[in-house]
């Protein structure tokens, strides 16, 4: 018999689709689009928690804005679908991945990594839980990954990170502006991978054959 659903509070936080998390949604995605302007990044796949927090309007070029379902059992958007992602591998150049869900977060980092093209990049938020911020989310039973466990996973998939940052507001809704002020308390953790292959090794110059000394008969 199939296996029973997992209840929604282990999927996906209402917490996200709350008036209170707004603020954290516009920075965070003001910082992430910024960063799709910065490479080549046609195709894109854009991975949100929840239909509140799908860019609007889209990214530039093509590719695919997708959301948690409500049950947390799948995805919907642009299309809808579960694990595995119904793209190709090697299919699009950047991907935006907002607020993984820890109980799909291995399987889920699999086919990012999968879907990536060599030399793609990836772009994974966390909340941050050493951030005086969480306790706008935590008492609501939110249970994040880890940064160390996400970038463990990515990296067991061939992807290396390039930079770590945080964005968003310090301890409440009247965010100080973006700077150096005590950055990794900030509300948000945003990790960059890049995806790397093993170069093949090029054939060699081919030698001439011929006879270098007597043959005997």
């Amino acid at each position: 018999m199939p296996a029973a659903p997992f209840p929604r509070q282990a999927a996906v936080s209402t917490w996200f689709e709350k008036t209170g998390a707004e603020t954290v949604r516009a920075m965070e995605n003001r910082h992430l689009l910024e960063q799709l302007q910065g490479v080549p990044a046609q195709p894109w796949l854009w991975l949100a928690p929840c239909s509140a927090w799908r860019p609007q309007p889209a990214p530039a070029g093509r590719g695919l804005r997708l959301q948690r379902t409500p049950e947390g059992a799948g995805w919907e958007g642009d299309v809808y679908c579960a694990l595995p992602l119904p793209l190709p591998s090697e299919a699009v150049n950047a991907i935006v991945l907002q607020h993984p869900a820890t109980m799909e977060l291995e399987p889920l980092l699999a086919e990012c990594a999968r879907v990536l093209m060599p030399g793609g990049r990836l772009w994974l938020t966390l909340l941050n839980r050493h951030s005086l911020y969480r306790g706008h989310w935590q008492w609501r039973g939110m249970r994040p990954p880890t940064a160390l466990r996400c970038r463990s996973g990515l990296q067991r998939e061939g992807l290396r990170i390039r930079t770590t940052r945080h964005v968003g507001p310090l301890w409440n809704d009247a965010a100080a502006p973006a700077g150096k002020v005590l950055p990794a308390l900030r509300a948000v953790c945003v990790l960059e991978f890049e995806k790397r292959t093993v170069a093949f090794i090029g054939p060699e110059k081919a030698q001439p054959v011929g006879w270098r000394g007597p043959v005997a008969t």
